[in-house]
């Protein structure tokens, strides 16, 4: 007869297995990448062009877009999730309230009493403050509960599979590096290996290395194909102040639903992602405003206009919480 012991060692040695199939997409890119190193430098750059100066100017080039790509790419898979901070956890005695409340409004009652000094301006369709009955919290504005992280995660984009992690607050400006450089990268190689391509559809590249190159070339321009894509409809979701999951569930507020409730301008929404240092924009380096767990709404009281002109900033971590949602000051109206 199997022991209890048996089923943990076995449901243990499941997630292991789990967790490593998790890491399959990865190894996938970094074994393309580490591929088209030895491509490009060695294959083509070190026995294929001619021209020294060409060669030189090609492997500086080259060796930019490569670590800038790996760092993003790096920084993307290794930064941590934002978790949902402890004051959002409800206690025993209200989780245990909450499974026995008899009525949806009963569970409403509650969880508005619990929310009270917290934070919160988003609903559910039904106007209920959201509940995440996995985590036992409150979910911040913006957060949603990923099933496979198994955790609730601030301001999530979504989990992508490429980089076994979920694009959110702490890593999304890593993200849209990672997919600009990776960009750079494909465009860069299918442009300078288009020449040596030509020449061997004509014939004149001799040696097992003119597969390299063709197949590089090929590579190259599939991978840029697919990312140009992606890469602008993230910049467009950054423009407009929106996670992927609101770009197709609009975010329900006090007030109802509204698309452009995050919507600050588009400059204000660039910073809030890149921060206003311009030397760090493009850096894979976090520089992003706020703590993931309070955000600045589009203010519709026509009485806020004359607050217009003024430079927005995030207010102090220790600021009272019903300061936190309005601490940026509005430097340009919605776009």
């Amino acid at each position: 007869m199997p022991t209890n012991s048996d089923f943990r060692n076995s449901s243990g040695s499941c997630r292991l297995c789990i967790k490593a199939v998790k890491w399959v997409p990865v190894l996938i890119i970094v074994t393309v990448v580490g591929w088209s190193y030895y491509a490009y430098v060695v294959q083509l750059c070190w026995f294929t062009v001619t021209s020294p100066f060409e060669r030189v100017y090609y492997l500086l080039c080259y060796h930019v877009f490569f670590v800038m790509f790996l760092w993003a790419y790096y920084q993307t898979i290794f930064t941590p999730i934002g978790s949902v901070p402890k004051k959002f956890k409800l206690s025993p005695i209200d989780i245990d309230k909450i499974k026995r409340a008899d009525s949806e409004e009963s569970q409403k009652m509650i969880l508005e009493r619990c929310a009270q000094n917290l934070p919160v301006s988003n609903r559910t369709v039904s106007g209920v403050i959201r509940y995440c009955d996995k985590c036992c919290v409150i979910k911040p504005d913006r957060a949603h509960h990923c099933s496979v992280c198994g955790e609730c995660v601030l301001k999530m984009d979504h989990h992508c599979p490429w980089v076994n992690n979920c694009v959110s607050f702490t890593n999304y400006k890593f993200f849209i590096l990672f997919l600009a450089y990776a960009l750079l990268y494909c465009i860069f190689i299918t442009l300078t290996s288009l020449r040596y391509f030509i020449m061997f559809w004509k014939g004149e590249l001799i040696g097992m290395g003119r597969f390299h190159i063709l197949f590089l070339f090929f590579i190259a321009a599939m991978f840029a194909i697919s990312l140009v894509s992606l890469f602008i409809y993230h910049c467009y979701l950054v423009m407009r102040n929106l996670s992927t999951l609101e770009a197709f569930r609009a975010p329900i507020f006090r007030t109802g639903e509204d698309k452009n409730g995050f919507n600050l301008g588009r400059y204000n929404n660039f910073q809030e992602v890149f921060g206003d240092n311009r030397t760090y924009w493009f850096l894979p380096i976090f520089t992003s405003f706020g703590d993931g767990v309070t955000f600045p709404e589009r203010i519709h009281d026509e009485d806020t206009e004359s607050l217009l002109g003024s430079r927005q900033r995030w207010a102090d971590e220790d600021s009272p919480s019903h300061e936190v949602t309005h601490s940026l000051i509005r430097e340009a109206a919605p776009v």
